[in-house]
């Protein structure tokens, strides 16, 4: 009797050793804010992924981890990628993250074009949040095939353009991966100007009525972003262009003159307006070579829907709000010029 006594309780401890030894062995290792990367290479084996999950420090027990994965009837839908987790994650949260494919994102690099900024302004902002060459940016833009955005194509090959791809480059938020190119950058940047394009309504029936070409119509939306602040007044402007431009009268916007400018100048002189270029629309009649600046999606609707008016000329008002007063006729628009300077004052 005592010899069965003494055997059961051996098999009670046995069975309590087993019990405690699968009960811890199955608990959380000790919790760390170190993240620890692993990879799930394709066609791996439920044994070799447990095996590695020991060795990466995040389970106990391979053992133990297989057995839980057979009676939980779970491996097969794990997915191949680079994970990451912290030490202490529990095996249920292991196996959701593997099911699920909730694999390490990619390091990325992320900067801002704001509206309006040329090639040059961008190269720097690019460079300065990516580490990227602007220099070779500058020359990329110089570039006129390579390109798969098929936009690419609607540029003239035209010895004037100060950069090929001025305008074309759509300003936006963009976020790429850490190891993205210059020529990746402005291949993602030409593909987000053809997207947006798509977001106006029958664009290309709206472009073909107004008799323009994507280049000419580019080229109008980045003079109305560079001259207008106020939403409400960006189909005005553009109207006033086209009116400007029937009735063969010189542009005279002072944007175009500044972007030849190393530097933009608050205010120009009377001998920067005498600056000789294609792109100075007050010596030469019509539009200038190309866009001068990547403009908006409100320049670019702006520039397919003018509003229409009598209006050939307008000025800065001098208040701070930096609208405009639009004038029919230039006695108007001098009186409009005195107007503005009183507002100063």
């Amino acid at each position: 009797m005592k010899k069965l006594i003494v055997a059961a309780l051996v098999l009670i401890l046995i069975a309590g050793g087993a019990g405690f030894y699968v009960w811890n062995g199955i608990k959380p290792v000790q919790s760390s804010d170190q993240a620890v990367e692993f990879t799930i290479e394709p066609g791996m084996r439920t044994a070799q992924i447990a095996e590695l999950l020991e060795h990466k420090g995040l389970i106990k027990d391979d053992f133990l981890f297989k057995g839980y994965l057979k009676l939980k009837n779970e491996g097969s839908r794990f997915m191949a990628g680079t994970y990451e987790a912290k030490p202490g994650v529990t095996y249920d949260e292991i196996i959701a993250k593997m099911n699920n494919g909730e694999v390490k994102p990619e390091e990325m690099v992320k900067f801002t074009i704001p509206e309006g900024y040329t090639v040059l302004q961008m190269s720097e902002t690019i460079a300065k949040e990516s580490g990227l060459n602007a220099q070779k940016i500058v020359k990329l833009a110089d570039q006129a095939t390579g390109w798969e955005a098929p936009i690419v194509q609607e540029i003239p090959e035209d010895a004037a353009l100060r950069h090929h791809l001025e305008g074309y480059l759509f300003p936006s938020t963009y976020e790429l991966p850490k190891d993205s190119t210059e020529e990746d950058v402005i291949q993602v940047m030409l593909g987000q100007m053809e997207k947006r394009l798509k977001d106006i309504p029958n664009w290309e029936s709206l472009l073909k009525e107004r008799g323009l070409t994507l280049h000419e119509l580019i080229t109008v939306a980045s003079l109305v972003e560079r001259e207008v602040v106020a939403d409400k007044e960006r189909g005005l402007v553009a109207g006033v262009i086209y009116n400007r431009l029937e009735k063969d009268m010189k542009l005279e916007i002072d944007a175009t003159v500044q972007y030849l400018l190393d530097k933009p100048k608050e205010r120009l002189l009377y001998k920067d307006l005498e600056v000789d270029s294609p792109y100075n629309t007050y010596r030469n009649k019509g539009l200038p070579p190309g866009p001068i600046s990547s403009p908006s999606l409100a320049s670019i609707e702006a520039a397919l829907k003018p509003e229409k008016s009598d209006y050939l000329f307008y000025v800065t008002k001098k208040d701070g709000t930096q609208e405009h007063l639009f004038a029919k006729t230039y006695k108007e628009h001098l009186r409009n010029i005195e107007k503005s300077k009183k507002m100063a004052q």
